[in-house]
């Protein structure tokens, strides 16, 4: 028998960093068509490329040095070890980022991953990892985020409990009508969510 886990991203999931990625990618030139930043910017001349890095780089320093955790977060990540349920962050944020902010807000993570140790979100790479390391089949694993790149990646890595919380209207259009999950207006609601999972 597999562990039960859940997987949570980062940014506007657990922790409110208040980085404005359509600034950022209004001040280069990038379009708001639903890839990852990077991705774009891998696509990118070689100066605006080494800009756009830089930027992302500084904003995610910022984020981690001024955020804070999502309401409910530290409560969540408790309920779900009490249970014996194994707790990992899957995130498209940097290494360095990540430890920024779990520097200054300790959570009970089982696991930490991040882009620098697999292709970043909608590949599925992050997700099967965990699963991977957790011991976990993905038909026992929840996938909480907040975009449609969480669910694109979490789909694609068999994972079919899946919350977002507070998904924007425009990021809901891009995901198709096989990738099911459940809108969530915030982490409590969450928490009910997993809840009635646990006893199907």
């Amino acid at each position: 028998m597999t562990e039960q886990c859940v997987l949570f991203d980062m940014d506007g999931t657990l922790y409110d960093s208040g980085i404005d990625f359509l600034a950022i990618r209004e001040r280069l030139g990038l379009p708001q068509d639903g890839r990852p930043i990077l991705e774009q910017l891998h696509q990118c001349a070689p100066l605006v490329r080494s800009r756009g890095i830089s930027l992302l780089h500084a904003a995610e320093a910022e984020g981690a040095a001024n955020g804070q955790l999502i309401p409910g977060t530290t409560q969540l990540l408790a309920w779900l070890h009490e249970r014996d349920i194994r707790c990992g962050l899957v995130t498209n944020n940097s290494r360095k980022s990540v430890d920024a902010v779990l520097s200054c807000h300790p959570l009970e993570l089982d696991l930490v991953l991040t882009r620098d140790d697999a292709a970043a979100k909608p590949a599925p790479d992050l997700f099967l990892l965990a699963l991977n390391k957790l011991d976990c089949s993905a038909s026992d694993a929840v996938a909480v985020g907040d975009t449609h790149l969480d669910a694109l990646a979490a789909h694609s890595a068999g994972i079919r409990e899946i919350y977002l919380v507070a998904l924007r209207d425009w990021m809901a259009l891009l995901l198709p009508a096989d990738v099911e999950y459940k809108a969530a207006t915030d982490l409590a609601e969450v928490r009910s969510g997993i809840e009635a999972w646990l006893k199907c």
